[in-house]
């Protein structure tokens, strides 16, 4: 068994190097020369806990190699964004590039698999792209959609572990997918159509915003009812029945904070709560915002000075390097524009370097601070001191809550 998968990002090249450990012989393609260059090195591009060295492993093994462009395999695997365009709808442009630079490898009996992210029917408009180009392929190829559903920083155990959903345009479509899967996956396969797995993934990270944004708008009830929230909801989760999640800066990742738009823009009539799910997290981040600025404001009159401003955190979850979609991110760009003067150190455990920060040594930071801002739960932040005489802290996101 040969495979070909197109993106070696996040997902992409975790799931290539778990298939290949599994016995597939893998060919991962990517645009970006410098993911095809290191991944050839056996070098990580991406911060995931233990797929070092099980990528090394691959590699010298022979099991997976990258390159730049697609070639003849038995199995094709779209693993690539899909950002937005005009007013939070979905992108399709990389899904269907993807698609059409593997059409001209695609022979009778190959499997092809979406797993991207997509609106609903992406699946069947690919197929109908697949087959004006190759109407030979008609009824003699396997075409089907599986979702990841897996948590960064847990990626590995969650791609061998977790069920998983797959729908294919027909049930031998259907079956052939779960076949290759079943190669890796421990969980179990849940088999439907093409068109319920595409709406059962964006359901998934929908019904997490709506969650989320419960506990962001409590957040921001008890703020003006001066209750701390975090043991409000240690409190009321007491009750059996109840399961209120932790607040915190907003809401980001490729996932959670992106998923449910693609229902809202296709259903607009419909979707009104998970609407107004992306409206309240979306408005949490900005809540934030303003409070550091007027905080930064009461310093200067207070002491006469500017304050030096400790940002802890840029991703968009504890623990992990990756930024996309961070609320955390566009509450440091927004407080560091608004033209204060205060002095700011930005801390980013996770990552090196980053093009628009000087980033900041944890202790340094905040061993320097007048304000300190945790906009991430990193685990380095809990080890800091939560009694600090002259500091002003804001822990939106719970870092001295445990």
């Amino acid at each position: 068994m040969k495979a070909c998968f197109i993106g070696l990002g996040y997902i992409g090249l975790p799931t290539a190097i778990i298939a290949a450990d599994s016995g597939v012989d893998v060919v991962g393609v990517d645009v970006n020369p410098k993911v095809v260059e290191k991944v050839n090195k056996a070098e990580l591009h991406i911060v995931e806990p233990g797929l070092d060295k099980l990528l090394k492993k691959v590699v010298d093994a022979g099991k997976l190699r990258a390159t730049s462009t697609p070639e003849t395999a038995d199995a094709f695997f779209i693993v690539v964004p899909t950002p937005f365009k005009g007013d939070h709808e979905p992108d399709v442009s990389y899904v269907e590039a993807a698609t059409r630079s593997v059409i001209p490898f695609l022979k009778p009996g190959d499997l092809f698999v979406i797993e991207s992210t997509s609106p609903v029917g992406t699946t069947e408009d690919m197929s109908k792209i697949i087959f004006a180009q190759r109407p030979e392929l008609q009824g003699q190829i396997h075409i089907a959609y599986c979702p990841e559903r897996v948590l960064p920083g847990n990626i590995i155990y969650e791609l061998v572990h977790n069920d998983r959903v797959i729908g294919g345009i027909d049930e031998e479509s259907t079956e052939h997918a779960r076949s290759f899967y079943g190669r890796f996956v421990n969980g179990e396969l849940f088999a439907t159509n093409s068109r319920t797995a595409e709406m059962c993934k964006l359901t998934e990270n929908s019904s997490r915003d709506v969650q989320i944004a419960f506990a962001n708008e409590l957040s921001l009830i008890c703020d003006k009812a001066g209750i701390n929230v975090w043991e409000l909801i240690k409190l009321a989760n007491r009750h059996p029945r109840v399961n209120i999640l932790r607040p915190g800066a907003g809401v980001g990742g490729h996932c959670i904070a992106v998923d449910p738009y693609f229902i809202v823009s296709a259903y607009p009539e419909q979707a009104r709560i998970i609407a107004q799910a992306r409206s309240i997290n979306n408005y949490k981040s900005e809540w934030c915002t303003e409070k550091v600025i007027n905080s930064i404001l009461r310093f200067e009159l207070a002491n006469g000075r500017k304050p030096v401003v400790a940002l802890m955190g840029l991703a968009f979850k504890p623990d992990i390097d990756d930024l996309r979609e961070s609320p955390a991110m566009h509450i440091a760009e927004a407080v560091m524009a608004a033209g204060t003067g205060a002095e700011f150190r930005v801390v980013e455990p996770n990552i090196q370097s980053h093009p628009k920060f000087d980033l900041s040594a944890v202790n340094d930071a905040y061993d320097q601070a007048d304000i300190v801002v945790f906009l991430t739960a990193h685990k380095p932040f809990k080890t800091l001191s939560a009694e600090c005489e002259g500091k002003t802290i804001f822990d939106f996101c719970g870092v001295f809550q445990a």
